[in-house]
């Protein structure tokens, strides 16, 4: 069963475009773009249900066209009007580009280093400069590591850890 703590809302659906089951989605989040997830969640009766995108397009910087399998009549899709669209976090983690909505999820996640174990807890994110970091706090001070997907070894949300492979050196500088 999809749980609402693993989600991400990234849009809405508008209403059905056309007669084979296309449907106009507005999105605040694009980061599903590049992900290999093939499908969006919606809450449907208090239940969240995947819907396998078969095709879509933007039609701006915060719109689009989706098809989804199996719903190929405007009659089919008109149920989906004006439902909020989710995306599993796990596939938006990957994908990353310092999207400040995305990172900030990590705020109050542990810190673990490949080589140097617990570093501390990330108490903010830090968005002033041209690369996001991470604001950690340790047992004696306060340090910054970057944001990025490239360091990130794994994510375990239940235990609310964050694996990372620092490169070496990294928190000398800190």
């Amino acid at each position: 069963m999809i749980r609402r703590e693993e989600l991400v809302k990234i849009g809405q659906f508008g209403k059905p475009h056309g007669i084979k089951g296309e449907m106009i989605f507005t999105f605040t989040n694009d980061s599903f773009e590049d992900s290999e997830c093939p499908f969006f969640i919606c809450g449907i009766d208090g239940i969240f249900v995947p819907f396998r995108i078969e095709d879509y397009r933007f039609t701006s910087g915060t719109a689009g066209m989706v098809r989804l399998k199996n719903l190929d009549s405007n009659s089919k899709v008109r149920f989906l009007s004006n439902k909020e669209i989710y995306f599993p976090k796990k596939y938006l983690i990957a994908n990353t580009s310092g999207n400040s909505y995305t990172w900030s999820h990590f705020i109050g996640f542990t810190v673990i280093d490949e080589h140097s174990g617990t570093i501390g807890r990330i108490s903010d994110i830090e968005e002033s400069t041209l690369n996001t970091l991470f604001i950690i706090n340790t047992d004696t001070n306060e340090i910054l590591i970057p944001a990025a997907g490239e360091i990130i070894a794994s994510v375990d949300e239940d235990k609310k850890e964050l694996h990372v492979a620092l490169p070496d050196g990294l928190l000398e500088l800190s």
